[in-house]
């Protein structure tokens, strides 16, 4: 994988053969408008794009698999298909559910890769000091998340009325992207049609129904999910604020002027 201008030793150390399953393949029906989420510009450049860097720019991403939905395959190919080409980027059809595309991402993994990172297109967000952190911490554990904290006050709801509020002090919420051994998520998907379905919204929810305990990098609100429209407006902020990299060496032709 080429490194591109403005990657950092830390974040291009070669340690282990990751894979980058990136999930786009979603409908995003709470968004609305006539542009899926993942494809809609934020400071500038599209959000799935966005996601596809935290990992084009390291040197141990020996794969990116992005999980597109059939529909979205022109789009693509005729927007962005050079720029997916240039960064080595896989795309394959994902399936209904978001599990459903993990699973046609894991017959696609080569079989020297021994840690797989699942990111939502739509946390485009999301830091590479994040990235390397929770990469390490996986690297350590087998199992990996971010995480964080849970700060608003929980209130359980029955028929419209409150009918506890939550303890929140050991709550976090789960964020991507989730890291695991190539194997353990393998066997965790394996084991997929024998849980409830509907309950698994995440990969670390497979990993541990198998007992394996799933370690958190604490992270924070500001590696937001893009879901709604007034989320593009919190991501450009939080973007903006962040201080740009300076580049290395020489310019590629997609350079972020680019972008």
């Amino acid at each position: 994988m080429t490194a591109r201008a403005g990657s950092s030793d830390k974040e291009n150390n070669v340690s282990k053969k990751i894979a980058a399953i990136i999930c786009a393949a979603g409908p995003g029906t709470r968004f609305g408008g006539k542009r899926k989420k993942q494809f809609i510009e934020v400071a500038g450049r599209p959000v799935f794009l966005r996601s596809i860097e935290l990992f084009s720019n390291r040197e141990d991403v020996k794969q990116i698999l992005l999980g597109i939905a059939k529909e979205d395959q022109e789009i693509l190919k005729v927007n962005w298909g050079a720029k997916l080409s240039f960064f080595h980027v896989k795309t394959f059809l994902g399936g209904k559910e978001r599990f459903d595309t993990i699973l046609r991402a894991l017959e696609l993994i080569e079989e020297d890769i021994e840690f797989v990172a699942v990111h939502d297109a739509c946390r485009c967000c999301a830091t590479a000091e994040l990235v390397t952190n929770t990469l390490a911490k996986a690297a350590e554990t087998g199992a990996a998340i971010p995480a964080a904290p849970v700060t608003a006050t929980i209130k359980q709801v029955k028929d419209g009325t409150i009918i506890r509020t939550v303890d929140r002090s050991d709550l976090y919420e789960a964020q991507t992207p989730q890291v695991f051994e190539t194997s353990l998520l393998k066997k965790a998907y394996a084991n997929l049609d024998r849980l409830d379905k509907a309950a698994v919204t995440d990969d670390a929810f497979l990993v541990e129904a198998l007992g394996h305990k799933v370690a958190i990098v604490e992270s924070d609100s500001s590696n937001l999910k893009i879901t709604r429209p007034s989320d593009i407006a919190i991501a450009e902020a939080i973007l903006k604020l962040r201080p740009k990299p300076l580049p290395a060496g020489g310019i590629n032709p997609f350079a972020e002027a680019e972008w």
